[in-house]
């Protein structure tokens, strides 16, 4: 019995082209050795009586090809109990070449009659030991062919499965790390209600009715890891609601995306870390102001967005870090595209921090795209 991990191909499903092709090759190969060893020797033999004869012997192969394919993959040479399959082969070699030279008796005066050729195939008890030490060596030679397509394709199956694995463990990660945010996010944003209970109660209220509407709209997305900009930007506009309810005309947000950048797909919830963090970091010491500016452009192939404050910066030791509660921000960045992202935080001219984030450009497929192609699939059951 074949191991467990070892599921090689039911005869029922073998592609008989591949196997029909190797016995033309074979019969092509030994045709020619044939011949060209008559012509060496200087005999004259017709080349179509060669033919036939070779003709006639891979046949009778290919009409006991069933067994030999049965009795490689039952009983398999790379097996805990190999020595067993090793007899078993012996034993089956031993009646498949009896079969093989049976059918070659039978077959070459019928073959050999239609073309006009004279039958002559000698003592025939004698042919059977002959033909056993041919098939004997074509036998092995099979046995190892089939175990090297095999082996090639157990191979080829546990690199996709190994893909798959790696890419399932990153994908779990990247959802873990996603999935981080939304928490993080709803403790911050309750606390900064639970803050404004007693000095504003009115603003706390609103901050409670808002952001329920972030998370209703929070629990309709797909929780897929990339949506469009600016479905992404929606959803910084709501959070940005609940953050003004508190502080009012203190706080100022301008966002601007270019057409480009706002069909361009980002991972989802990437902007309001970011501008949570410029809101907690960003206050201006003298005014109490908080005035954050939100850009996305497409620059050639990739998408570049960048979120600025205008409060009193980082210490110069800290530029390049991406420190102040973004880490799980740079680690979904890096998880979802490697080296073709980049994130830098620092202190910006004249003042405050910004933050650049670079991803690869790229769009989500049209809905008439989408439509296009499941109607050309559809399309064919329906004739």
């Amino acid at each position: 019995m074949q191991t467990p991990d070892r599921g090689y191909i039911p005869l029922r499903k073998v592609d008989w082209r591949i196997v029909i092709g190797f016995f033309l090759f074979v019969l092509i190969c030994l045709f020619f050795y044939r011949q060209l060893d008559y012509v060496a020797n200087g005999e004259t033999r017709p080349a179509l009586l060669t033919f036939l004869e070779e003709l006639v012997g891979c046949f009778a192969g290919f009409s006991v090809f069933p067994l030999f394919y049965l009795a490689a993959v039952r009983f398999p040479l790379i097996s805990p109990q190999w020595l067993r399959n090793i007899a078993v082969h012996l034993a089956t070699v031993c009646l498949l070449s009896s079969v093989h030279t049976t059918v070659i008796v039978v077959l070459r005066p019928l073959v050999f009659g239609l073309f006009g050729f004279h039958e002559s195939y000698g003592f025939i008890l004698w042919r059977y030991p002959m033909e056993f030490a041919h098939f004997f060596m074509f036998y092995w030679i099979g046995l190892g062919l089939i175990y090297l397509f095999h082996e090639i394709r157990f191979a080829r199956e546990r690199e996709i499965r190994q893909a798959k694995l790696e890419a399932s463990l990153a994908e779990t990660q990247l959802q873990n790390l996603r999935l981080q945010l939304e928490p993080h996010f709803l403790f911050n944003a309750l606390n900064a209600i639970s803050a404004a209970i007693y000095e504003n109660p009115r603003a706390a209220d609103e901050m409670i009715g808002r952001l329920g509407d972030l998370l209703r709209q929070l629990l309709k997305e797909d929780h897929s890891q990339e949506i469009a900009l600016a479905r992404e930007i929606e959803l910084l506009e709501l959070y940005v609601r609940i953050m003004q309810a508190r502080l009012e005309d203190r706080l100022n947000i301008t966002i601007r995306a270019d057409e480009d950048a706002m069909e361009a797909l980002a991972p989802q919830f990437l902007l309001q870390p970011l501008v949570e963090n410029a809101i907690r970091h960003g206050m201006d010491p003298v005014t109490f102001r908080v005035d954050v500016l939100v850009l996305a452009q497409r620059e050639g192939n990739r998408l570049h967005i960048t979120v600025r404050d205008h409060g009193p910066g980082l210490d110069p030791a800290s530029c390049g870090k991406s420190g102040i509660g973004l880490s799980n921000v740079t680690t979904r960045l890096a998880r979802l595209y490697g080296d073709q992202q980049s994130f830098r935080i620092c202190n910006a001219e004249g003042g405050g921090v910004v933050v650049d984030v670079y991803l690869p450009y790229r769009t989500a497929p049209s809905e008439q795209a989408l439509s296009t192609e499941t109607a050309s699939i559809a399309e064919p059951s329906l004739t």
